[in-house]
């Protein structure tokens, strides 16, 4: 079903980024990001800590984008913070249109991802006091 596809594709995707970043040597950990969609706003702030949290503060309760159910892009992040062990917080303190939301929110945790996964030059190890994430 939709609820599960959606969440399914979330936990492989927080799998792949788990494997991906490896022991996170010289990466930046945090990232944010905020994209404005037309009369929306998506704002996301995250950490690649080890520490699976969602916060996801939206207008979004019900309805639909074509067939498919808003409430399960929240699912999906579910998945995928429980699965990359990743923080993520994503408001989105005003917006009307379900679509221009949900595109917003999904553009900001991408650009935030790779602000956080990028390399910092200045960053030797991980960016820990207790030397590892």
């Amino acid at each position: 079903d939709d609820h599960h596809t959606g969440e399914d594709v979330g936990i492989c995707l927080g799998v792949a980024f788990k494997k991906a970043v490896g022991d996170k040597a010289g990466m930046r950990r945090f990232g944010n990001f905020a994209v404005p969609m037309y009369e929306a706003l998506a704002q996301v702030d995250l950490d690649m800590c080890g520490r699976p949290y969602l916060l996801y503060h939206t207008p979004l309760r019900h309805g639909k984008v074509g067939t498919f159910d808003v409430e399960l892009a929240e699912e999906f992040f579910h998945g995928f913070v429980n699965h990359s062990g990743t923080t993520l917080h994503i408001n989105v303190p005003y917006g009307n249109n379900r679509h221009h939301i949900i595109e917003a929110i999904f553009k900001a945790v991408a650009k935030a991802l790779d602000i956080a996964t990028g390399i910092d030059d200045r960053v030797s190890g991980v960016l820990s006091t207790k030397g590892t994430l």
